[in-house]
C-alpha cells in the first residue's frame, strides 16, 4: 500500500478561536486543512443577543446547521426583498454567494452552529462586513449616504466589529417587510429547512440518515447535507460520491474513516467529537462507529444534488459471473455477498 502525507482529518474545536463581544469562531479553509480543496467550514458560537454582524461572502455560498440554542438570521436579495427566520436545533439555512446577511443568537443560552461553504478557499479575505465597509470609505461619503452629520459618523465603529453584542430580540423586532403574516408562516421557508423534523431513513440496529438536497430545499442549489447517526460498531458502507466533495463535522461519538485515493493509496483516520473530516469527489470511503455510544455526524456536499454509489448495490447489480471472475471467488462464496444495497451495516 502506498502512503501519502495528506491528512483527511482536522481537529477544528482544538483550534485557537477568534473571540470578542459574545461570539467565538473557529474556521478551517484549505489553508488550515490542505485536503479540503472544495469545501471550508466554521464552528461558531454566539451568546444570547450577540450578532455576527451584517456581512456577505464574495466567493462562497453558506449552508448551516444549528447544533444547540436558537438563532435569528436576516438576508437581503438583489431584488430588494429581505427575509428573516428563526432557527432551532436541527434546522438548516442556505445563503447564496454575495447575499448580505446577519446572524443573531436568541433565547437564553449559547447558540452553536456549523457553517459550511462550497469553496475550500473561503476566507475572511472574501468576507465583507458592513462596519468595515463604512469605516473604510471617506467620512463625508458615509454622511451623505446615511443622512448623518460628520460628528455622528465619527461615533460609528472605526473598524470592523465582526461580532456585536446586543439585547435578545423579540418577535416585535421584525421589520414590517421582513415579518411574514401569520397565515404565511410555514415549517419550511425560503431560507430555512427543518432537517430534524424530517422522517429519517432508518436501518434497524445500524443507524439513520436525514438528508436535504435542492429537491427539498430549492434555494440550496449548490449544496446538500445530511445528519448520519451510527450505532456502536455500525458501518456506513464503502461508497463514493461521483458529483461532490464531502465535509464532515463529528458532533458526538468516535469513528474511523478510510479514504481510498486509487493506486493502492488509502488513508485511515480516527475521529472524535469536534473533529472535521474530508473526502474528495469520487474517492472511496467508509465510516465506522468505533465507540460505545451513538456517533452523530453532520455531512455537507458541494452540490445541490446528492449522489452516492454504494459497494453492495454496485456488486449486486452485476451478473454473478462478473463478480466471481473479478474476485476469483470459490464455489458458494458469491452467495455470501449482499444481494441489495446495505447502506449501513449493523455490528456483527
Amino acid at each position: 500500500m502506498k502512503t501519502t502525507s495528506l491528512s483527511f482529518k482536522y481537529e477544528l474545536e482544538k483550534k485557537e478561536p477568534r473571540t470578542n463581544d459574545g461570539g467565538t469562531t473557529r474556521g478551517a479553509s484549505v489553508t488550515d486543512f490542505p485536503a479540503s480543496i472544495g469545501i471550508a467550514g466554521v464552528s461558531m458560537r454566539l451568546q444570547p443577543g450577540s450578532m455576527r454582524e451584517l456581512h456577505w461572502h464574495a466567493n462562497a455560498a453558506e449552508w448551516a446547521y444549528v447544533i444547540s440554542g436558537t438563532v435569528r438570521t436576516t438576508i437581503i436579495h438583489p431584488d430588494g426583498h429581505s427575509y428573516t427566520d428563526n432557527f432551532e436545533p436541527g434546522d438548516v439555512w442556505y445563503f447564496p454567494k454575495g447575499y448580505g446577511h446577519s446572524i443573531q443568537a436568541t433565547g437564553t443560552e449559547e447558540c452553536h452552529f456549523i457553517l459550511i461553504f462550497d469553496n475550500g478557499n473561503f476566507s475572511e479575505d472574501h468576507t465583507f462586513s458592513v462596519t468595515d465597509f463604512v469605516s473604510s470609505v471617506p467620512p463625508e461619503i458615509v454622511a451623505q449616504n446615511l443622512g448623518l452629520t460628520l460628528e455622528e459618523v465619527a461615533a460609528l465603529p472605526q473598524k470592523e466589529a465582526y461580532f456585536a453584542a446586543g439585547i435578545v430580540p423579540d418577535e416585535m423586532s421584525f421589520n414590517a417587510e421582513a415579518r411574514p403574516n401569520e397565515s404565511d408562516i410555514e415549517l419550511t421557508s425560503f431560507h430555512r429547512y427543518p432537517l430534524h423534523s424530517q422522517q429519517p431513513r432508518i436501518v434497524p440496529g445500524g443507524g439513520l440518515q436525514r438528508l436535504v438536497t435542492s429537491k427539498e430545499f430549492p434555494i440550496s442549489s449548490t449544496m446538500s447535507g445530511s445528519i448520519l447517526e451510527l450505532q456502536p460498531g455500525a458501518l456506513r458502507e464503502m461508497h463514493w460520491h461521483p458529483n461532490a466533495d464531502e465535509w464532515q463535522y463529528f458532533i458526538s461519538g468516535q469513528a474511523e474513516m478510510s479514504v481510498f485515493l486509487a493506486e493502492s493509496t488509502c488513508v485511515t483516520e480516527q475521529f472524535n467529537a469536534g473533529d472535521v473530516g474530508y473526502v474528495p469527489m469520487g474517492a472511496g470511503h467508509y465510516i465506522k462507529n468505533t465507540g460505545d455510544t451513538v456517533c452523530r455526524i453532520l455531512i455537507g456536499f458541494n452540490s445541490g444534488k446528492y449522489e452516492s454509489i454504494d459497494l453492495s448495490e454496485w456488486l449486486a447489480g452485476n451478473p454473478k459471473d462478473v463478480v466471481i471472475t473479478n474476485f476469483g471467488l470459490k464455489e458458494g462464496e458469491i452467495e455470501k455477498f449482499p444481494t441489495e444495497k446495505v447502506f449501513i451495516q449493523p455490528k456483527k
